[in-house]
């Protein structure tokens, strides 16, 4: 469902993504990880049509997102780091107008706005002024208008930062339910205790480099080994990273 041929990312001097190679398949619950400004929402950015690969190429179902982006947007959610909504639009405005870009008929979005005001719970704040939400809901409602159009590809930028617990249980219960049905999911995220918990599979990046890529079999072997957890993993390859660096300097 997303794959990335030789994809590049240059600003100037500075290449933030080098030589991406990755696929992750319909139903694949993916983690990028990595730490700050490692190159995880330049990724992000470019599968979403954000910004354009200075190399290579993305393709979302089979579509190279630079040469047909509305057609392989369309089959995108995508939810940031820091989601925008409108402030003077209540929840359900925002919900209306968010699948009014995805060119859902009436009768159609009325179902599905139904569906994920009980899906994610969102009870009576759905008429009030999002300026009114706690940084949870906000989060509920950026996800549901990303679900609207039953994306195949569900693209979501450190979804559970924040949230309280009953707000980031909802998130994480729905998030596998869509991978269970079908979509691909590619989060980022440095929360490593939360990929543990939800992907099948994972890739750490830094300094825009893949440094580790997982099969499910060994991330299930992480995850179920008495003595080397994710984070251990993790910490281990920032460690041999800075070693190689230093006797490069």
């Amino acid at each position: 469902m997303i794959k990335f041929q030789n994809a590049t990312k240059k600003f100037g001097e500075l290449t933030a993504v080098n030589n991406l190679n990755l696929e992750i398949k319909s139903g694949e619950f993916f983690g990028f990880l990595g730490p700050n400004g490692a190159g995880k929402t330049t990724t992000i950015k470019m599968i979403t049509g954000l910004y354009s690969p200075t190399s290579g190429k993305i393709f979302i179902n089979g579509i190279d997102i630079q040469k047909n982006p509305v057609e392989a947007k369309m089959l995108i959610g995508y939810v940031p780091d820091e989601p925008f909504l409108y402030d003077k639009l209540t929840g359900i405005e925002y919900l209306y107008f968010s699948g009014g870009l995805y060119n859902l008929d009436k009768s159609t979005l009325k179902n599905r706005i139904d569906e994920m005001i009980e899906l994610f719970e969102l009870g009576n704040w759905i008429y009030k002024l999002t300026e009114e939400f706690s940084r949870g809901m906000r989060q509920r409602i950026a996800i549901a208008s990303a679900l609207l159009h039953n994306p195949k590809v569900i693209v979501i930028d450190e979804p559970i930062v924040g949230l309280d617990p009953v707000s980031a249980n909802i998130v994480k219960k729905i998030l596998r339910q869509k991978a269970n049905e079908g979509s691909a999911i590619f989060m980022s995220t440095h929360l490593l205790s939360i990929a543990e918990e939800l992907c099948d599979r994972i890739a750490i990046i830094k300094d825009g480099n893949i440094i580790f890529e997982s099969d499910s079999k060994m991330l299930k072997e992480i995850k179920y080994s008495n003595d080397k957890r994710l984070e251990s993993l993790f910490i281990e390859l920032m460690k041999e990273e800075k070693k190689e660096l230093e006797k490069r300097e």
